[in-house]
């Protein structure tokens, strides 16, 4: 990984600090990954150390050698609000791509940039998603609180699956719950009918990491 440099203001802030780091101090190095833009003006995005300067394609080529073999799905029938959350979220935990159901259009002001980049893919409608899970050999989880879902505390979920939401307020449609291989719930404990579909997908993505992801080495930094 390249040396970074000290933080530098001024720049954007998030909590009141300095968010990334200045302009590369000395002589620039020989690397092709690195964005001459970046090094000469600073590098304040919302990125891990190991991808300061990098150019935006040069970043999402290292994503794809590492990529973790689930997706993520949401309904979005209704142009659903937490769409940006999930996909920011299916960015830290490394999904292969994230499938947006029904409207193609959604707010991506929650997804702080980084469906630049999160590999996103759009279906008109569930049969169309299911059609597409079938073909790569994915097998369909629903996490939905109804009948017959199995707690997802206590489950093996499939290494290769698409990991499908529904949603706020309504949940999944009948012909999501059908299409799936396995509906798994979480577990609640308070008053509150369902959680927010945005939580629900960092719980259940978190749940195959636990079960799948590859941890040695592991920095929260690095990743």
């Amino acid at each position: 990984m390249l040396p970074v440099p000290n933080e530098e203001p001024p720049g954007p802030t998030e909590w009141g600090k300095s968010v990334g780091v200045g302009p590369w101090p000395g002589p620039w190095p020989a690397d092709a990954r690195l964005d001459p833009e970046l090094l000469a003006g600073g590098d304040r995005r919302n990125v891990v150390d190991r991808y300061r300067y990098w150019t935006l394609e040069a970043i999402v080529a290292d994503l794809d050698r590492r990529r973790h073999p689930f997706h993520v799905a949401i309904e979005n029938f209704g142009h659903d609000m937490n769409i940006g959350t999930v996909v920011r979220t299916a960015n830290a935990f490394l999904a292969a791509e994230v499938h947006v159901v029904g409207r193609q259009r959604w707010n991506r002001r929650g997804a702080m940039v980084t469906d630049r980049y999160q590999h996103l893919r759009h279906h008109p409608t569930v049969a169309d998603l299911l059609r597409f899970a079938a073909s790569t050999d994915l097998a369909v989880v629903a996490v939905d609180n109804g009948p017959g879902a199995v707690p997802l505390e206590t489950v093996d979920l499939p290494r290769r699956c698409v990991l499908l939401f529904g949603e706020e307020g309504p949940g999944l449609t009948p012909e999501a719950r059908a299409g799936a291989a396995l509906t798994v719930s979480i577990a609640q404990f308070g008053s509150t009918r369902s959680l927010n579909a945005g939580v629900a997908a960092g719980i259940a993505m978190h749940g195959w990491v636990r079960q799948h992801a590859d941890l040695s080495g592991h920095s929260s930094n690095e990743v």
